[in-house]
């Protein structure tokens, strides 16, 4: 895995992108009704952190079957939220807009991190 200028995980663009995607469903998920704070609420915020979390590991980790394992761990943790976006736009609590916007976001995150996957498989551990 040609690490270049990357150093630490933060430096990955594709855990930018999750970190950037939780925080955008932090704050959707902040008009959810109350009743909803231990639900989907829930459910969405720890996907999205996830994300990020399972990339960090995968980063930190020495062997490529281990890299690839926590990054593939993140993409079906975006897969599980993708699932909730919809959800949430079906149950009225996020408009047609703000769904789209989540994801085009979760697709492109999606992308990264199979590039991540792609890259650990070809990675030579020392």
């Amino acid at each position: 895995m040609g690490t270049g200028n990357i150093r630490r995980f933060q430096d990955l663009e594709a855990w930018k992108e999750c970190y950037a995607l939780a925080l955008e469903i932090y704050g959707a998920t902040n008009s959810f009704p109350g009743t909803e704070q231990f639900g989907i609420v829930n459910q969405m915020r720890r996907a999205a952190v996830s994300c990020t979390s399972n990339i960090a590991e995968g980063f930190s980790r020495t062997f490529a079957k281990d890299k690839a394992r926590f990054y593939s761990i993140a993409l079906a943790s975006l897969t599980e939220l993708q699932s909730q976006i919809e959800l949430a736009a079906g149950l009225q609590y996020i408009d047609q807009s703000e769904r789209a916007q989540l994801m085009k976001h979760t697709e492109h995150a999606y992308a990264l991190i199979r590039g991540l996957v792609r890259s650990a498989q070809n990675f030579r551990s020392p």
